[in-house]
């Protein structure tokens, strides 16, 4: 079996944000996905080229174009979001993005009439049904495919940085999780879904499909559902571990730092450098550590054992990356990881909104809908 890899110019960025739909007033999760779909379609009735559904009707995906530098992804996803506001605004709704919701109940969402989700939801069942969380997606164009398999396991040493960075999940259905990311730990119930095998080469990752589909368990390569995969028919090496990001601020920030990691990493392969591992157990540790106690995770840096607390990593990548930074014209939106630092991740924002409301998770998602309208500051 042979899957071919598109092409695609090296380090060309896109990105993928899911927002949640809520009730301005309730704060509820409101299933009108479709309606606003519809509302954004063209004077010809398209739909919207960029802007569409996904499992559930509370959420809309914005997808970006192909750009070669992360603030005009930023930018472009941006004005989509002011393309749904005028849709949602009159109807009383506002947008947030965090890894989960703080209250609303899994069996209250409407799953979106489309017959791979139902097919997903009808083989999942529970834990499909579960699924009501949101996150972002980063594209890194890969020019050589050859190249896309060391990268990925390159990236998983910096898993738990972007995971730490990104959380933004600490309540489910009305409870403090006591987890930062209590979303990657649900996502990876799915089949296909978790941490990616450490494949040695495009073959191998060929073999693998194969037997899957062989078997049964996916149609496609798209349904394998790793943290960080190829994607084959974009020509890129595609983060997914992160939650979503509750501002653009946070998005950029994030996109940037992988933006410049891949760019670090392939100009070490092209240079004839190997990249360096780590073993999977200490993959699997660093994944749990980031989840659960987020920016204060001790991560474990490389074969040997090492470790260190995220934030003092994330500052020294800051530092370390800035030359890279220049290269891809993202210096700001990578500085923006310092912000977040100084800020808090979504997560400890969050904690700290509901412990000043007593406990009432309404005052947080007023606050996460305040904050993508208004950003960090």
């Amino acid at each position: 079996m042979q899957i071919s890899f598109a092409d695609s110019p090296r380090s060309t960025v896109g990105i993928e944000w899911e927002l949640a739909l809520v009730d301005g007033a309730s704060g509820e999760l409101v299933g009108i996905a479709d309606e606003v779909l519809e509302g954004l379609r063209g004077a010809d009735g398209t739909p919207h080229p960029r802007i569409t559904g996904e499992l559930l009707l509370n959420t809309v995906e914005l997808v970006s174009s192909v750009h070669e530098t992360v603030g005009a992804a930023v930018a472009e996803l941006r004005e989509q979001t002011e393309a749904v506001r005028a849709i949602t605004d009159p109807r009383g709704v506002e947008l947030i993005c965090s890894g989960s919701h703080p209250f609303s109940q899994w069996y209250d969402q409407r799953v979106t009439d489309k017959v791979r989700y139902h097919r997903l939801i009808d083989r999942t069942q529970w834990w499909g049904r579960n699924m009501m969380i949101w996150g972002i997606h980063v594209h890194v164009g890969v020019e050589k495919r050859d190249k896309a398999m060391p990268l990925l396991g390159g990236l998983l040493g910096y898993l738990p940085h972007l995971q730490a960075l990104s959380a933004s999940s600490p309540f489910w259905a009305g409870v403090d999780t006591g987890y930062a990311s209590n979303r990657s730990l649900m996502f990876q119930q799915l089949p296909t879904a978790g941490l990616p095998y450490q494949l040695e080469d495009w073959d191998a990752y060929e073999r693998y499909v194969r037997d899957l589909m062989t078997t049964g368990i996916i149609d496609d390569y798209t349904e394998v559902r790793w943290d960080i995969r190829p994607s084959p028919h974009w020509g890129t090496i595609e983060m997914r571990a992160c939650d979503g990001a509750s501002t653009t601020e946070e998005l950029g920030a994030i996109a940037a730092l992988v933006h410049c990691l891949v760019e670090r990493m392939s100009q070490h392969l092209d240079a004839g450098g190997a990249l360096p591992w780590l073993q999977p157990w200490y993959v699997r540790e660093n994944k749990w550590r980031a989840a659960r106690y987020g920016l204060d995770a001790e991560i474990i840096l490389d074969p040997d054992g090492r470790e260190c607390l995220v934030t003092d990593e994330l500052r020294r990548l800051v530092t370390e990356l800035a030359p890279i930074a220049e290269q891809l014209g993202c210096p700001a939106e990578l500085l923006q990881v310092l912000q977040v630092l100084d800020r808090g991740a979504s997560y400890q924002r969050q904690l700290r909104v509901a412990k000043a409301a007593d406990g009432e998770l309404r005052a947080v998602v007023a606050e996460l809908a305040r904050e993508l309208r208004e950003g960090l500051g």
